[in-house]
């Protein structure tokens, strides 16, 4: 698994790329880009750039967490 160059939640640029997302949850690059299509994923559509805004990613992560505690 790819290491993230970043270390902590204050790292992060408050918009993060795609390929920053694919860092941060450890995934490729193929894999960040199906998540960003996904209607659930917060994304901001600036011509053919996608961009994440950090805090929402974090809500996103948090909520994903929250239901796979209430299925367990």
């Amino acid at each position: 698994m790819k290491r993230s160059k970043y270390n902590s939640f204050n790292e992060l640029p408050l918009m993060l790329t795609v390929q920053d997302v694919a860092d941060v949850l450890g995934i490729g690059l193929a894999h960040a880009y199906e998540v960003a299509h996904r209607k659930d994923f917060p994304t901001i559509t600036l011509g053919s750039r996608i961009i994440v805004p950090r805090d929402k990613l974090m809500a996103w992560i948090d909520e994903k967490a929250a239901k796979k505690s209430e299925i367990l």
